[in-house]
Parts: C-alpha cells; sequence; structure tokens
C-alpha cells in the first residue's frame, strides 16, 4: 500500500512539474523574415525566461497550418505576416479576441485592423507592395529601368520576372489584390495574365523573388518594398520601385490561436510584442518595415509611406475568406494554369 502511494506520490509531482513547465513555455508561428523571427523568439526568451518553440512559414501556409489544427491547436501565437489571413482567420474564429494593454501606444492603422477583426488580431508592423531590380543584370541585358506596374508585361522582361505563389504567401496574394483593386477585376486579370508570361518561377515564400534578384537569379522581384531595401542593406546591387500607378500596402498582424495551450504565456509575448522596445530592434536585423508603436525607433532605409502613392486597400472585403478564396481560385485557373 506504502508503494502505492509513493508512486502516486511521485505520479502527482511529475505532473505538477510538468504543468508547471508547460505554463512557461510558448509556441511561436512566425511568417515574417527568418532572422526576424529568431530575434523575437530569442529577445522573449531572454526578457521572460519562458522557452520558445518558434516556427517559420509564409502567412499563407501559416494560416492553412492552423486551419488544419483548429481541433487540436499547437501552436499559441501567430505573428508577422500579410494581414488578410490574420483577417481570415479570425472571420473563420480561429484565433481569440485580446485587447492589451498597449493599444494606446499605437497607430490608427494597427488598430483599425483590430477593430476589423473584433480584437482577433492587431497591427505590429506595415509596408508598401513594389518591386525591386538588380541593376548589374538589367544593364548586362540592355534592359530600361522599370518604374510602373505596367512596364512588368513588356515583352522584353520575358523570363525576367519573379513574384511568389499568392496560395501560399501574403506578399503575393497583396499584389493579386492591389492589381484588381488598381485596375478594376477583368482588366486586373487581364494583366495578370500578361504578367505570367513574364514570369520565370512562382516562389514559395513573398521575400525570395528580391533575394534571387540579389544573388544574380533573376532581374527583377515582386516584393513589398522593405524586402527590397533589405537587400541593398545587405550590399546587393538592388534598386528599390514603388509603381508609378499607385500600390497597395500590407497591415503585418499578430494573433492569439483560439484555445492556445499556453494563454498566459501568449498573452504576455503579445503586449511585449507591441512594446516600443521589441519593435524598435526589427532594423538590426535589417527589417525595414514601419513599426505599429509609434516611439518605435525607425531606420532611416525604412519606406516613407506618406511619400509613397497608396491605393485605398480594403482590408476588410480582401481579407474575408469568401473574397480570398474566390480570387485565389480564380488566379489558379484563369492564371497559373496557362502557358508561359
Amino acid at each position: 500500500m506504502k508503494n502505492v502511494y509513493r508512486t502516486a506520490a511521485f505520479a502527482a509531482f511529475f505532473t505538477a512539474g510538468a504543468l508547471a513547465a508547460r505554463a512557461e513555455s510558448l509556441t511561436l508561428y512566425c511568417s515574417a523574415d527568418e532572422a526576424w523571427c529568431q530575434q523575437i523568439a530569442r529577445g522573449f526568451e531572454e526578457k521572460t525566461g519562458i522557452t520558445v518553440d518558434m516556427t517559420r512559414k509564409s502567412s499563407g501556409e501559416t494560416y492553412a497550418q492552423v486551419r488544419a489544427e483548429a481541433s487540436n491547436p499547437k501552436g499559441d501565437v501567430w505573428w508577422g505576416g500579410t494581414g488578410d489571413p490574420h483577417l481570415q482567420a479570425a472571420e473563420e474564429d480561429l484565433s481569440e479576441a485580446y485587447v492589451s494593454p498597449m493599444r494606446s501606444e499605437l497607430y490608427d492603422w494597427a488598430i483599425k485592423q483590430a477593430e476589423a477583426a473584433n480584437d482577433k488580431t492587431i497591427g505590429v508592423y506595415s509596408g508598401a507592395l513594389g518591386f525591386g531590380y538588380n541593376k548589374d543584370l538589367l544593364a548586362k541585358n540592355g534592359l530600361p529601368e522599370p518604374k510602373c506596374w505596367a512596364d512588368l508585361i513588356k515583352p522584353e522582361y520575358k523570363g525576367h520576372i519573379q513574384m511568389a505563389n499568392p496560395n501560399s504567401s501574403g506578399t503575393a496574394y497583396t499584389m493579386l489584390a492591389t492589381i484588381v483593386q488598381l485596375m478594376g477585376e477583368d482588366a486586373g486579370f487581364d494583366y495578370m495574365k500578361a504578367l505570367h508570361k513574364n514570369i520565370n518561377q512562382y516562389t514559395k515564400s513573398g521575400s525570395a523573388p528580391i533575394k534571387a534578384a540579389g544573388l544574380g537569379e533573376t532581374t527583377i522581384g515582386i516584393v513589398f518594398m522593405h524586402d527590397a531595401v533589405a537587400q541593398t542593406a545587405a550590399g546587393f546591387p538592388i534598386v528599390t520601385v514603388a509603381p508609378c500607378e499607385g500600390t497597395g500596402y500590407e497591415i503585418g498582424s499578430m494573433s492569439i490561436i483560439k484555445d492556445a495551450r499556453n494563454p498566459d504565456s501568449a498573452k504576455q509575448f503579445y503586449d511585449w510584442a507591441l512594446t516600443a522596445e521589441m519593435q524598435g530592434k526589427a532594423k538590426d536585423v535589417k527589417s525595414f518595415q514601419l513599426p505599429s508603436n509609434k516611439s518605435a525607433e525607425v531606420s532611416e532605409l525604412t519606406p516613407d509611406l506618406s511619400t509613397i502613392t497608396l491605393i485605398d486597400y480594403d482590408f476588410k472585403k480582401y481579407g474575408s475568406s469568401d473574397e480570398r478564396k474566390r480570387l485565389l481560385q480564380k488566379w489558379d485557373t484563369d492564371v497559373s494554369s496557362l502557358p508561359q
């Protein structure tokens, strides 16, 4: 009988220990650049002592994972990536509502993102869509400098352009939604079909095209402008372009996953991720988005959104589940299936 009690006592002890360890951990899904994701994960560990298990995937891939895990969530917080899939996750009840005490320190656009999702997500950074080109490759191939969206469908750029697949990449979905809003749906899809003829590869990750351009593997990459700036800052011959017709932009977002296993750690991370101290360190890993905390230190290399012609991007509509699915299906059917 004593052995039974002793065994039960040990079981209770280890169960309590496991629960305590579990309470001091966090599973983070990160949809930003790998270096930034690592900085964030290790920074939170150093700040709090909470162990972070971080997985980096593009925003489209992360949304698909969160959706697939809905009946048995494995993640606690989804940080970064374009806001559209975060809004879709909120609409589908895949994320939890949370109002952080840090909200008073944020720009209006970050709070509007939260309000559009009934507080199930919030803006953590912003950045404008554009493209970048390798000036050495451009000169070598005798190509003119592209300055507008209209330039990218000219026949001389055939085989010289990369963009990501909008099914996996939030960057590419923002591009698709931007062109539709800028030109109208019919003309916008005509444009995407014409652009398709010039694409040499659809990548999985949104930043991959400009990294390929930096390495000389392609001439032009369609990306968020801050990703192009990062390549220039790293010493590659990349020129960043804000398209002359105007362009869309992202509100990179953060969401607590519904029924997270570590809700207290998730809220602690959420609050910390909205501080000026945390957001101001992005520049140290060459991430040049505009932070959502008004007091965060901003790199002089961060594109100034006030100097860029931005469309009135309809985040609520193009972040909705039905609209996003419809546009992606139409792109699959009408664009990606076409020969090049």
